[in-house]
Order: C-alpha cells, then structure tokens, then sequence
C-alpha cells in the first residue's frame, strides 16, 4: 500500500524535508502532486529516524509547505528499454525529445523492458579480460593508447581545449574490426544547447546516426537529473551489451559537471565536505558508473567506457581527476600548448597511457609491428622534448647530429602524426604507415625498440 505525505516540513533549493512517519527505504521513488495539477518525481536520498530529504528532480516551483501531496512508490527510478531506442535522442528522464525546441516527443517505445537505473553490480570473478580492440580511427589513439573493448579510458581536458570536437569525431569514426554489432551511446551531462546540436547534427553527417542513442542533459536542468542521466545511458548499455550481444561504447561528457552537482547535492544536505567541498564518497560514486564496465563470461557482448572531463585550472591533481585515473585502466591528457599551435587533437603523449593495451595488441587485433612502434615513439618524442629544452642551454648550434635529426622528428611527430582533420578517419594500417614514414627520418641506429626485422621490411630511410 503506498503511503501519502500531505506536510511539507522546508524546502531548500531542490530538496524537500519531510517528518519520518513510516518505513521508507533510500532511494525510494515519490510523485509529487501539487495544487497546479503537474507532477513531479522525486527520491529520498537521505533518511533517519526523524527525518526524510527528497530530491526533486524537476524545479520546484509550485510547491509551498502545505499545497502538495507526496505519494511514496515503493519503487527505484526505472528506465524503458527497447531496440526502439536506436537513432533517437533522449533527455535526463529517458524521453524522447526534439533537441532543437527541447520538447518531449509523445511517440511510445514498443515492446519495451524496465530496468533500475541503479543497475547490479559485476561479480569481479565474473569478469572476463579485455583482450580486443576498437578502432577510432585517431592515430595517436589507436597507435599509442588503443582502445580496448571493456575498458575505461577516460580524457581530461580543460576549459576551451577540443574535447568536444574529439567526442563528436570519436562517436562517428569508432568501430570494431571483426563485424559484430556495435552500438553507440552519447550521454551529454550538463551541456549547452547549440553543443547538443553541435553533436547530433554531426552524428548525421556522419550517416550513422541508426547505431547511436543519445542522452542529453542541459546546463540548465535541475542538478538531480545531471545525477541521474549517467545511470540511465549505463543501464541502456547493459541491456544491449549483456542481453543483446552488441559491443557498446559509452561516451560521457561532461563528468566535472556530474562532480559539481554531486558537491552541490552535498551541501544541501548539510554533509561534511572532503577535499575542496566534494564529498567524502565522490570516490565511490564515481566507481558506482565507471565499474559498470567490462566483459561478463558467456556473454557475446561488453562495454567499454570514456568519460570526458575537464580539469579546473588544468589540474591533473584536482578530485575529479585525480579519483577517476584510480578507478579507470588509463588516461588521456589534451595539451594547451599544443592547441595554441594549431594541432588537433592536441594529445599530451607523454602524461597519457592505457593500461589494457600490451595484451591486447598485435598481428591478430592491430599489426604485428604495433607494440614496437609505440614503445619507439613515445621513446624518440621524450628525447626530442629534452633537445628542445637544452636549445635554451646552448642553443641550436650547439647540438650534434644525432639531436638536430630528434629535433626535426619532434617537428614531424606532432605536424604529421598528431594533427589530423576533425574528419579524418585513418585505420590501423594507415596509422602505421604514417609512424614510419616519420621514422624513417631518423636513423636506424637511433630505432633501438623496434625488431631488426620490422625494419628490414619497413624502414625507407637511411640505414
């Protein structure tokens, strides 16, 4: 039997205070009924003996202390799933919605199944490794840090840096390479309207738009649903990743939003704040969406997670940050001086890493060449960077021969095999290809990670 509230006790901002009166349970879902006729939903998400705190998820203007009637579900948030879903684009709530004028579409997802956006968690001895990859079709990606299915490798940006441009050309140009069905899902958390645009008309463009769902959170909507719309894109993997045997890639964008939300969930709250005003549990809350990625024995298909986020003040050790690099099995870092020149995707090679890649690379997935030639590449860029740094000491003249060859191979590195077209979709081979002709400025004798017999078979430069 549920159970009705008809006294309000305060409301502070999203949240609503209400006197414990019965055997409520966290997370617990309510419907709001105010004197206007609109609901609203709602969930407990703090409770003790003498109290109950809802958060709304909608705004809550119309509702006063006693005008309103709180019905208690006793139920979690529960999303429709259905193969309806592919090439459409829904909001925090899991409605469709018209992007442009920010409308719900009253089209009813058919044949459709209900899942707790809560989700359940991966028994770790269930878990199977990740062992193939996914094809971005972004050099410095699939050469250096190669995706893997069933990983979590997660972007740090910053403020005014591409990654906006990335995600769109990573949504569009990823795919695997073994012909199994691959599906897409974009979750935008907190982002403007003309970026939501931004995304879905390239998304079109890109005439994939049919293997694509996407999640749109604005900066404009209430806090809870910023919290909210992570789970709900995370169970929509599940259902297709574990019950339909598809491959799935998650995008999220942009989780300092979903981390300053959470803070200021927490302050309403009256919680004791951790390390810069997050909360003490930002660690566990984030593995709560980053954790339900991988591959589950005896099923066909996986999810592989990239969460996007900016550093405030470009911070690698900022909470956000520095709590997601524990959690996930890498990081990719974007450069500001390298976007000052022009390059994208301005990767910062030398603080990136995926962790996943050395087990998964090689004749069979990628190339047989393919592990020499990142090791020598991050290799010779490092020295380029300390020959750089010594021209300040002694100047050009005062390098050698060797280090005047590093330097121009510096030069080729970042113009030739970093810089690509926001469009430019390159695949294994033609990454490669491109690794060695910038190699094959540099002497062989200074190509001391790579077997002898690659370059008998692929070195074109001076022996």
């Amino acid at each position: 039997m549920s159970i009705t509230y008809k006294k309000i006790q305060e409301i502070v901002g999203p949240l609503l205070f209400l006197k414990n009166q019965h055997d409520v349970q966290y997370g617990e879902i309510v419907k709001i009924h105010s004197e206007s006729g609109k609901i609203r939903t709602g969930q407990v998400v703090k409770l003790s003996e003498e109290s109950i705190v809802l958060e709304v998820f909608e705004d809550t203007s119309g509702i006063s202390l006693g005008n309103s009637e709180i019905l208690f579900t006793k139920d979690s948030f529960r999303v429709k799933i259905s193969n309806d879903m592919l090439g459409r684009t829904f909001n925090s709530l899991g409605q469709s919605i018209d992007i442009k004028t920010r409308t719900i579409i009253d089209s009813e997802i058919l044949s459709y199944t209900e899942r707790d956006i809560n989700g359940k968690p991966i028994n770790p001895f269930a878990r199977e490794y990740p062992s193939d990859v996914i094809q971005t079709g972004i050099s410095v990606m699939d050469a250096l840090f190669t995706l893997i299915r069933g990983q979590k490798l997660p972007i740090f940006s910053g403020q005014g840096l591409p990654h906006n441009k990335l995600a769109a050309q990573i949504v569009t140009q990823a795919k695997v390479l073994t012909g199994e069905p691959f599906l897409i899902i974009f979750c935008g958390i907190g982002i403007l309207q003309d970026e939501a645009i931004y995304f879905l008309d390239r998304f079109k463009e890109s005439g994939n738009i049919q293997n694509i769902i996407s999640f749109i959170n604005f900066s404009d909507d209430p806090i809870m649903e910023r919290l909210i719309v992570p789970r709900i894109a995370l169970t929509t993997a599940e259902y297709f990743a574990f019950e339909k045997g598809m491959h799935v890639l998650v995008i999220l964008i942009n989780m300092t939003n979903y981390a300053e939300a959470l803070r200021e969930l927490s302050a309403a709250k009256e919680e004791v704040p951790s390390r810069k005003g997050y909360p003490g549990y930002l660690y566990s809350d984030l593995a709560s969406l980053y954790e339900r990625t991988g591959k589950i024995k005896g099923k066909e298909g996986s999810i592989t997670q990239i969460p996007i986020l900016t550093m405030p003040n470009d911070d690698i050790s900022h909470p956000i940050p520095d709590t997601t690099g524990y959690i996930t099995e890498g990081q990719i870092v974007l450069n500001r001086n390298l976007n000052k020149r022009g390059i994208y995707p301005p990767f910062e090679v030398l603080s990136s890493i995926s962790r996943l890649m050395k087990d998964s690379i090689g004749k069979i997935t990628t190339r047989e060449d393919h592990a020499d030639l990142s090791s020598q590449l991050l290799a010779s860029y490092s020295k380029a960077l300390e020959v750089r740094d010594l021209i300040s000491i002694v100047g050009e003249d005062g390098l050698n021969m060797d280090q005047k060859t590093l330097l121009k191979f510096g030069e080729y590195f970042e113009n030739k095999f970093i810089n690509q077209g926001t469009s430019e979709n390159r695949d294994f081979n033609q990454t490669f290809n491109i690794v060695w002709d910038i190699l094959s400025n540099l002497p062989s004798k200074l190509l001391f990670r790579i077997h002898q017999k690659f370059i008998d078979k692929y070195y074109n430069g001076e022996l």
